[in-house]
């Protein structure tokens, strides 16, 4: 019994696997695009108001700051996950060298340099090359091409692009959320800070529970790197401003 329940803990955390795989695709650029709005406008947003700027200048940037970064971060997921689906692919073993393979010289074959080529060593290429030949069939492929589950994990290239512009734009709208309100000077800051921390504590969980960790731990490092990033911007802003002034 106590066996059984160490396999049926294994048949679980393969599952629990596959399932944070499938959705670390677009969702992962989901919440880091949430992140990365949340990280970036709120620094922007602080660094400029405390260089002395009127709150109608903050907002502006702050909107700015909001849409170039979201059709950024579409952009760049867009392209990175298009090119590694397109390495994928690249990857895929040909059709027509499967055909070729009943035409091959046994003793002295070239199908050994085909396995050594993809990282195997010298004497598992011989090895494998001489099993492909022997059991082969029609149906019978040089190397298999890459798996449902890769395709899966990186998504599709649409689909991280669309789910990065929004969730960067919906992250980068909190903290100009009290400026749009009317808001303004320390109150306006105070407010922004406390929705992004509250935010970061919500994205940094989720990532915690995505990667296997706690989530605790997550959302506390993700508060940390976020407010200290703001941090350096404010007071890079009232060195500015002064300096200006």
């Amino acid at each position: 019994m106590a066996a059984d329940e160490r396999i049926h803990e294994e048949v679980v955390r393969g599952l629990a696997t596959r399932g944070r795989n499938r959705l670390s695709g677009t969702f992962r650029a989901a919440v880091f695009g949430a992140n990365d709005g949340l990280v970036s406008n709120l620094a922007l947003i602080l660094g400029i108001g405390a260089s002395g700027a009127s709150s109608s200048t903050v907002l502006l940037s702050g909107l700015a700051g909001l849409l170039a970064g979201a059709l950024s971060m579409g952009a760049g997921e867009y392209v990175s996950v298009r090119s590694q689906r397109e390495l994928l692919d690249a990857s895929t073993p040909s059709p027509q060298a499967s055909a070729a393979l009943p035409d091959l010289d046994v003793d002295a074959n070239e199908l050994a340099l085909v396995y050594r080529a993809r990282g195997m060593s010298s004497g598992d290429a011989d090895a494998h090359a001489r099993d492909v030949l022997a059991t082969y069939t029609a149906q019978t492929v040089i190397a298999p091409g890459p798996s449902g589950d890769e395709h899966e994990t990186h998504g599709t290239a649409v689909g991280a692009a669309v789910s990065s512009f929004l969730f960067f734009a919906s992250g980068a709208l909190i903290p100009v959320l009290p400026y749009l309100l009317g808001m303004t000077g320390l109150a306006a800051v105070v407010l922004a800070t406390g929705l992004v921390t509250v935010a970061l504590l919500v994205t940094g969980a989720t990532v915690g529970l995505l990667s296997g960790t706690s989530p605790v731990t997550r959302a506390l490092r993700q508060v940390a790197i976020g407010l200290g990033a703001a941090a350096a911007t404010y007071l890079l802003g009232l060195v500015f401003g002064a300096t200006v002034g």
